[in-house]
Order: structure tokens, then sequence, then C-alpha cells
């Protein structure tokens, strides 16, 4: 080679090594920007772009808890910390206090968020998450949402303390999302209502995937609304590959992507429901991971007394209850409510103070969608005691039948902690599917398991659990934080826990029986995210 064509060789390796200097420092550069920065970043150049698609090609979760008093300090704290690194949201949920205005909050993030992205903001009875400011993971549970002032006592409405939000920022690729509402009009019954709902949620994963089965949906109820039926139906009409998580009873407001959903305020419907629906993108790239939704389960209730056959019920619509005799199983006496809770209340003493009674139904339903033909589902669902006389035991709740068998729960934090262990046994083994990621683990290895990295979860937790239940702090949360301490963590403290995903990843309390159980007592759900590499 002469000296001329050495040179030429010289300046074209010189060239080459400053591109790919110039990359990594540019590389660098992108991965220090603000969420909004490097969406400017991203639309710089088609070279700019694809480095910046490389820099977000892992799925993606961000959260942020503040218990700021003022409801525009702490919108602007979480949304500050949620997009202070590079992600593209392709959903949102956010849950507050009663102290806070939903609408508010709602119109503050839609602003900074925009219309595209769908969003569900809903009033929950405490939130987990950790702090946006010192990074302090907190459980902060208020009880009731909503509360009246009593200044003679010296009490502070409820609204005045409720004060605190967390939000949660996804970036799913692979999966399409978006917000779909269950609508109730006044001239449509409500069975086709629900069936509509569902097939709305089929329909719209089919758009997307090419199939009619989500891969998760995350759902929150109105607090008037009652959303046994329409669990009852989702549980019906989806495999058991997809998980269902969420609260049943609460206040919301969302966007949808689609903007014929977006009917909040309209006279003519009530939003009775709203599902984030999780699918599969059938035009996702073949190097994007396989994204997962797994559930673990923390049970809070324990079985006490003989099984119940019902004899008689007659069910109190104007305030959904039901009155109710039985008779232990195998036996002709029939008891009223206050023999049932004597005997009850017998085998409880000296064991537990003053826990909250249920009874658990096994119901056995006919359940269709639209016009095929219905079949029989076994679920486990529970009511609430309010308490009984010399007639009737009386509970929260309708749709239990003559003949129906139940038993008595009651609230147990023993059972509870045990429980927590069980969960943080299963999050282990997801965590030692990411070891073996890094070469930790080489029995995972040896049997070339799949590989995944759990990138977030969430939590649904009853809230009459908590410090108050547990006699310590941050029980609740301890089975995801103690496998996966650095990963994003959001939760709330629900009126009613909503949890459905594989029997064997829902507890032993799930597999001991064979009937259906979607909606739990006293319970924690958790929904991890994880994706494969």
């Amino acid at each position: 080679m002469d000296d001329q064509s050495k040179a030429k060789s010289k300046s074209k390796t010189v060239r080459t090594g400053l591109a790919l200097i110039n990359d990594d420092l540019l590389h660098n550069i992108l991965l220090r920007l603000t969420a909004t920065s490097f969406a400017s970043a991203a639309c710089v150049s088609k070279s700019w772009n694809l480095l910046c698609n490389r820099i977000l090609s892992r799925p993606k979760l961000a959260s942020a808890l503040s218990l700021n008093p003022s409801p525009h300090i702490a919108v602007q704290e979480v949304l500050e910390k949620v997009l202070s690194e590079p992600i593209r949201p392709h959903f949102a949920v956010a849950n507050i206090g009663s102290g806070f205005s939903l609408i508010g909050a709602f119109q503050l993030i839609t602003k900074r968020l925009g219309s595209g992205t769908p969003f569900i903001i809903s009033t929950a009875s405490g939130i987990i998450g950790r702090d946006a400011l010192t990074n302090e993971l907190k459980e902060v549970k208020w009880g009731d949402i909503g509360g009246d002032s009593d200044d003679e006592g010296g009490y502070f409405p409820v609204e005045v303390i409720n004060n605190g939000i967390v939000l949660t920022v996804g970036f799913v690729p692979g999966l399409k999302v978006d917000a779909i509402p269950l609508l109730r009009s006044v001239k449509e019954p409500c069975v086709q209502m629900r069936d509509k709902f569902v097939m709305d949620i089929k329909d719209y994963t089919a758009s997307v995937s090419g199939c009619t089965s989500p891969v998760g949906i995350i759902i929150f109820g109105e607090g008037l609304a009652d959303m046994k039926p329409v669990i009852d139906v989702l549980d019906y009409a989806m495999p058991m590959e997809t998980v269902i998580v969420g609260d049943e009873r609460g206040r919301f407001l969302y966007r949808s992507w689609d903007e014929s959903r977006n009917v909040c305020g309209s006279a003519k419907y009530i939003s009775e429901a709203v599902a984030l629906v999780f699918a599969r993108d059938s035009d996702k790239s073949s190097v994007t991971g396989d994204i997962q939704f797994h559930v673990a389960l923390s049970n809070g209730v324990s079985v006490v007394g003989p099984k119940h056959k019902a004899v008689s019920v007659r069910a109190n619509n104007p305030d959904r209850t039901s009155w109710l005799t039985a008779k232990r199983e195998g036996q002709f006496e029939i008891l009223d409510g206050q023999t049932m809770l004597t005997e009850i209340n017998d085998e409880l003493e000296n064991h537990i103070e003053s826990p909250d009674l249920y009874i658990g139904v096994t119901k056995r339903r006919k359940c269709s969608i639209g016009s095929e033909k219905p079949r029989l589902i076994t679920s486990l669902s529970f009511h609430g005691v309010i308490g009984g006389d010399e007639e009737y035991l009386y509970v929260n709740g309708d749709n239990i039948k003559t003949g129906d068998y139940f038993q008595f729960y009651h609230s147990d934090p023993n059972a509870a902690i045990s429980s927590c262990s069980d969960a943080s046994v299963y999050l282990k083994n997801l965590k030692r599917y990411e070891n073996a990621n890094n070469g930790h683990d080489m029995r995972a290895v040896a049997v070339n398991v799949v590989k995944k990295e759990v990138f977030g979860g969430l939590i649904f937790s009853c809230n009459g659990r908590g410090e108050s239940f547990f006699g310590r702090r941050n029980v609740d949360s301890a089975p995801f934080t103690e496998n996966f301490p650095r990963v994003p963590l959001a939760g709330i403290f629900c009126g009613g826990e909503i949890g459905r995903g594989s029997s064997s990843l829902m507890g032993e309390s799930q597999r001991e029986s064979s009937a259906r159980r979607c909606l739990h007592v006293y319970s924690s759900v958790y929904l991890v995210m994880s994706s494969t590499l």
C-alpha cells in the first residue's frame, strides 16, 4: 500500500472512530434527558430517532408518591419524578386521597401527558409508593373515602387529611393499551350493558392483536355500582391466562385513546367501571421481549365454624342486603342469626379481638354473553356480616339463594402474614429468573428457563389492612420490595380488591376450593410485570 492509500485509510479510521465516540457521547447525553426533552430529541433526525429507540427499547414503569397537602404541588412533584428520565407514556394511572379534587388532578395530569395517553385517576383509601423527593417507601392509609366534620368533638373532616397522590406511567412496547368504560344508560338493562362492556374489550383486543384475549385488565369500579356481576361475567368470558386486578369500589375519571369512549360527565351515560386493557400488538417488532403479567395473593381471612346451608333468604333490594336462616351441614335444626353468631363468637373467644366477619357463599350460577348457551360457573363470594337477631342473619349483598352453602370467615392478621410469606416465595421464583440473566443461578441456566426481567409492580390491598392490622409498617408491600427493592412499585388501599390469575399463583386458600374467586376481602393482590429477554 502506497503512502497516499495509507493516509486515506488512516483518515477513514479516524473519522469512523470519531463517529463512534460521538454516538457514545450522544447516547450518554440522551440517557440524562427528561421524558419531554427525550421526545423532542427523537424528532431531530433519523439517526437520533434510531438511537432514542435503542435507548428506550425495554419496557419501563415509573412511579412516585407525594403527600404534599397542595394538589398543584403534589401533582407537580410526581410528574417531575416519573418524567425525569426517558419514557414514552403508553398508559398512566393515578390514585389520590379524597382531600384532592378528582377533576382538578385529572386536568393537571392530562395537560402534561397529552390526550393520546390512556389515563385513569381514582380516589383511594390509601396509597403505596416511593416518595418523589426522598425515595422513601410509604404505605399511607387514610380510612374511609369522604367523611363528615364534627367541630364540637374536635375532629377534622376526612377530606382535610386525605391529601396525597401516587402516579404510575408505563411504557410497554409490544402491547397496545386503552381505557374502556362500562357505561350505564337508563334506557338499557344492566345485563346488556355488562355484555357490551365485555364485547368492547374483546373487540378492541381483536382489532390490535388478532385475538380476543387480552394479556391483562386493570379495572376500577364506581362505589355505588354492584361490581360482582361485572367481575363474574369477565371471569367467565376471559381465559385464565388473562390477568384481572383492580379496585371494586371508588370514584374515578378516565381518558381513552378512542375519543368516542370519552363520555365522562355525559347526561346520557353513567360510567360504572373502567378497564385499562393490555393487548398484544400484532405489529410489534420481533426484537421486542414478551411482556407477561403475574399475580400473587396474600389472603387475610380464616374459616371459622362448620358449613351451613341457606334455608330461607330474603333480599332487601333498596340497600342490597340479604336476610337468611340456615342449618349446619348434615343437620335439620334451622338456626336464626343470633344463634349462628353466638356459636361463631364462642369459637373465636380468646383467639382474636373484634374480627370482621364474613360469610363465603359458594354459588353455582348460569352465565352467558349475548345469545350464547349459558353454562354453570361455581364461584366463592364474600358478604360482610351486619348482625343477627332471633329471626335472621343480616349480610351485605344479594344474589344468595336457598340451598347455597356458606362458611363464616374472620379477618386474621396471622393468616395474612403467613400468606404474605407465600406471596414472597412466588415472587422470589421470578427473581431467580432475573438472576439467571446475570449468570448467578446456574440451575436456571442449566434447565434453559425463560429469562425474565421484572420492571414494575402494582398492589391492590384491602383498606382493613396496613399498620393498624399488622401492628407494624410496610407489611403489605414487603413481598415485592424484599425481592425487587429497586423496581418501581405503586399501590392503593381500596374498598374491594380484585385479583384473578392462574390458581397456582393465588395462594393455598384458592387451591383448597374448585370455586372461582375474583373478589377478595382483607387481602393484598400483587400484579408483577415482567419481560422476557
